[in-house]
């Protein structure tokens, strides 16, 4: 990841897609699970989905509800299960699916009803989509396949959380600036658009003690014992294979988790940043403090919160490391 060499690259699970292969999920054997209060179910209420289309149909008030939700659709046996909701709520079913599910998960779908949708946007879902349109994807046999990262507090023996996009530094702070986007009324691709300008702004015009220059100490070590500890200005790491607008900061489009780690302060913002959102990897942007990866598997020390999937968490002795991959119906 860094320029001292500290991760090295590994082979991950790739995209896999069946266009071809016909595949029927009986609606016996079908589960829906709609967050009402994700953005757009909050706004226009859920839509109802037919006994012929979906059997099981659970919408958990609370997170708290989503564990007797899953339980049901566990015992159930369900082949099939369809998220309608935002990233969250993907995050959220898939990290307490398993303690129901065991090793068997279902396969799955997103009905993107969130506000952001940064993993329907990878998997090109349109924002019209609806559970009758995944049922149908899924009776085709067209899927995508995506690995989440797993992050876990070393130590402790809490389910470790699963999502898709993960942050620290200055990814914090942008993430707060799409939550205040969202309150006056911008959405997925143009919330990250914004968050993204203001951000930039922040860093490029701010002076060195600036918060969002200063950085966060964090220390990483990979599986082999190679280690560093310093300042970042942002740490971001993703599963996903195409993130919204098109930006790349994580370099060209390729599967599993792909790392980039910038020093703080960082240098020639505004040179280096379109270089660095067309995907660029160069030399002279690693020189520059501007560092990629594809690890496997990595310890993160950091006193700070860090971001998974638009939630805050504490920070602390992280484990971050690539789960089992997940099957997703598509168009």
């Amino acid at each position: 990841m860094l320029h001292d060499g500290l991760l090295a690259r590994a082979d991950m699970p790739v995209r896999v897609e069946h266009p071809g292969r016909a595949s029927w999920f009986s609606s016996d054997r079908i589960g829906v699970i709609s967050n009402a209060r994700s953005h757009r179910n909050k706004r226009d209420g859920i839509t109802g989905v037919s006994a012929e289309v979906a059997r099981f149909v659970e919408t958990p008030r609370r997170r708290a509800d989503l564990a007797g939700a899953l339980a049901r659709l566990a015992a159930a046996n369900i082949d099939l299960l369809v998220i309608d909701g935002g990233d969250g709520t993907v995050r959220d079913v898939i990290t307490a699916a398993p303690a129901f599910f065991g090793d068997r998960l279902p396969s799955l779908a997103v009905v993107p009803s969130g506000k952001t949708n940064a993993l329907a946007i990878d998997l090109g879902i349109p924002a019209s989509w609806t559970v009758e349109d995944a049922v149908a994807a899924a009776r085709a046999g067209r899927f995508a396949r995506r690995a989440p990262i797993e992050i876990a507090h070393e130590g402790s023996d809490a389910v470790p959380l699963r999502g898709f996009l993960f942050g620290a530094g200055a990814f914090v702070q942008a993430t707060k600036l799409a939550q205040r986007t969202h309150r006056a009324g911008a959405f997925k691709g143009l919330a990250v658009g914004l968050s993204l300008t203001l951000a930039l702004g922040q860093t490029a015009f701010g002076r060195k003690s600036n918060a969002w220059r200063a950085g966060q100490r964090m220390a990483i070590r990979t599986e082999d014992g190679r280690s560093v500890d310093r300042d970042f200005y942002i740490l971001l790491g993703a599963t996903l294979e195409n993130l919204p607008l098109g930006l790349k900061p994580l370099g060209p489009v390729r599967p599993g988790l792909k790392v980039l780690a910038v020093d703080a302060p960082p240098k020639a913002l505004a040179l280096h940043v379109p270089a660095l959102l067309a995907g660029s990897q160069s030399e002279r942007l690693a020189r520059a403090g501007y560092h990629h990866a594809d690890p496997g598997a990595f310890r993160l020390s950091l006193d700070a919160e860090f971001i998974l999937d638009g939630e805050h968490y504490p920070g602390g002795e992280l484990i971050v490391a690539t789960g089992a991959p997940i099957d997703f119906a598509v168009p």
